[in-house]
Parts: structure tokens; sequence; C-alpha cells
């Protein structure tokens, strides 16, 4: 179960086109992920997938992220916000689809290839995008082949038989419990390929 570009592309459709129904509203006094309202969660997850981009393209020989931020002019609307998320979404898919298939670049998780940075962008996405919907009381609901896709990817560990993709996603990523299955607390995803050792640096 591949993870693509194409299944950025549907990620980032599907939550920007919900989080418009609440363009109108205050960005800054309704929280996102963590401490972030979710104007900031915006911004950050616009950056997240912006890094990834310039991962992929400096490859850093050593251990680290390539040494920028993308940040948001202070007094970009909401609108704007999921302008600027649509953009970086796009240019990391750019990216995604024109460097050489066995590019790996780091990440902590381990040395990803373009289907790990596709799925780490994909996760950005919707889970950063769910922690905006719950703050400004928006409901999310994305492709669920494309939660699978991720979920196998991602999260090769996780046990989530007959559970719903997306509620599954957001089991594996600590934005909700299922009864039965263990906490997800302190979880991480897999960028390495699933053929590689676990988390490996190599």
């Amino acid at each position: 179960m591949t993870v693509t570009p194409g299944d950025l592309d549907a990620a980032i459709t599907s939550v920007v086109g919900e989080l418009r129904q609440a363009s109108g509203r205050d960005w800054s006094a309704a929280p996102g992920t963590g401490d972030l309202n979710a104007w900031r969660t915006a911004e950050h997850l616009g950056d997240c997938l912006i890094s990834y981009a310039g991962l992929l393209i400096a490859r850093p020989s050593t251990p680290r992220f390539v040494c920028f931020e993308s940040v948001a002019d202070q007094a970009a609307t909401p609108s704007e916000m999921l302008e600027f998320v649509t953009v970086a979404s796009g240019i990391l898919g750019a990216t995604l689809r024109t460097v050489a298939p066995d590019v790996r670049a780091y990440h902590p998780s381990g040395r990803a290839d373009l289907e790990g940075f596709a799925g780490m962008g994909c996760v950005e996405v919707l889970v950063h995008g769910e922690d905006m919907a719950r703050g400004l009381q928006v409901t999310l609901d994305p492709p669920r082949d494309v939660c699978s896709r991720v979920l196998a990817r991602m999260f090769p560990e996780v046990d989530v038989a007959g559970v719903d993709p997306w509620t599954a996603l957001l089991w594996a990523t600590d934005r909700m419990e299922l009864p039965g299955r263990p906490s997800r607390a302190g979880w991480q995803w897999r960028g390495a390929p699933l053929d590689d050792p676990p988390f490996s640096e190599a």
C-alpha cells in the first residue's frame, strides 16, 4: 500500500475544504496543537511541509534539518493561512514528483524515502488539521483509503484491524483512545522504508 503525492493532494484538499467553513472565525482564539492556537498550528503545518521539501532537495550530509523556518505574515487571515498550507503541500508534492525515486533524506525516525516523506506529509496535514478542526468546531472527513495507506506505511506496528481508518489514525497519533488498545502517548511514525532496520539512521 504505497503512499503517493496524490495521497498528500487528497489529504490537503479534504482538510482545507472542511476548515474553510471556519475561515470567518478568530483562529487566534481557537485551540490547535498543544499550546498553539489554530493560527499558529496552521503556520507550523506549513513550515513542516516546506521543511520536508527542503530536506529532499538539500539532503544534508549530517543528521540535521535544513536551517530555515517558514513563517506566515502576522496579519494573514484564516483564508490566507489555508492558502499557505495549500501552497506548502504543493511544494512538497512537487518535490516528491521531481526528485530521483531512490532519494533518501534525514529524519529522526529514520532516513526516509519518498514514500516516507509523502506519508509524513499526510500525517502532518491530517493530524494538525484535526487539531485545528476541534478547536474551530469543524468535523473532518478525510478519504479512508488515504488513511489506510498512511497507517500501513507510517505505523506498521499498530493493530487496527476492524477499526475505521480515520479513527485508527487519530488513535495512532494519540488524539483519541480506543477501548482495548494501549495508549499511544509518545508515539512515533516510521520514516525509513519498512525493510530498513527500525528507525535506522544509516
